[in-house]
């Protein structure tokens, strides 16, 4: 199995920047694909940034050139760096991880953008 474990979510204003990351263990030695999804209130979960590995990154049109996603492999974590924030990105974001077409999930936390 694979647990994945969000944190560094929180509430920031429009402009501001926050940094989530996602600490992975168990059966992770073969997932190279991972990414970062987020669920607003009333709306269906959606691909915020993915990278495969280690180095193919694939972003939303609604945060390129704003987030960065990004791996630590001596830490078995991964991170998404998130600027010029908007009130839009308001979500809870989960964190993803797939091996042979299986998804596993953590449980999401909570990121409000709001003045």
């Amino acid at each position: 199995q694979v647990q994945l474990v969000e944190s560094g979510g929180g509430l920031v204003q429009p402009g501001g920047s926050l940094s989530l990351a996602c600490s992975a263990s168990g059966s992770i030695f073969n997932i190279n694909t991972w990414g970062w999804y987020r669920q607003a209130p009333g709306k269906e979960r959606e691909l915020v940034a993915r990278i495969v590995s280690g180095v193919i990154t694939a972003y939303a049109d609604s945060v390129k050139g704003r987030f960065t996603i990004s791996r630590d492999n001596a830490k078995s974590t991964v991170y998404l760096q998130m600027n010029s924030l908007k009130p839009e990105d308001t979500a809870v974001y989960y964190c993803n991880a797939q091996r042979s077409l299986i998804d596993y999930w953590g449980k999401g936390i909570l990121v409000t953008v709001s003045s």
